[in-house]
């Protein structure tokens, strides 16, 4: 069973044609470079985080779970908008900016959880 067909019964027909169209967030080239954005940004934080961390405990852990939140945030929106879109590359559906936001967010949400687990030590 397609994902298509699993969203049929969850999501209104208005929705099923604008995700049909292309992904996630109107046209999908938009959404999945917004998606890739967000993930970016949580890998700046995630290294800004990373390097306020090593000044003692505590230091950093707000921007730590802003990392984590932005790169699961991507790397979620991310998965889905590949799952929904049916086209290649070059198509205009947004496939290479989901891949990026792919990685941006796990790398930001991998450099946030090092930011977080530095950040508990006490010594």
């Amino acid at each position: 069973m397609s994902i298509r067909h699993l969203l049929a019964g969850t999501v209104a027909p208005a929705a099923q044609t604008s995700l049909a169209a292309g992904g996630i967030g109107g046209s999908g080239r938009a959404g999945a470079t917004v998606i890739a954005v967000v993930g970016l940004a949580g890998v700046v934080v995630g290294g800004l985080a990373l390097t306020r961390s090593r000044r003692g405990a505590g230091a950093g852990r707000v921007q730590a779970l802003v990392a984590v939140a932005a790169g699961l945030v991507s790397l979620v929106l991310s998965v889905w908008h590949l799952a929904l879109t049916t086209e290649g590359f070059g198509t205009g559906q947004g496939r290479a900016g989901a891949i990026a936001g792919v990685a941006f967010g796990l790398v930001g949400a991998v450099l946030g959880g090092l930011a977080l687990t530095r950040s508990r030590r006490t010594a």
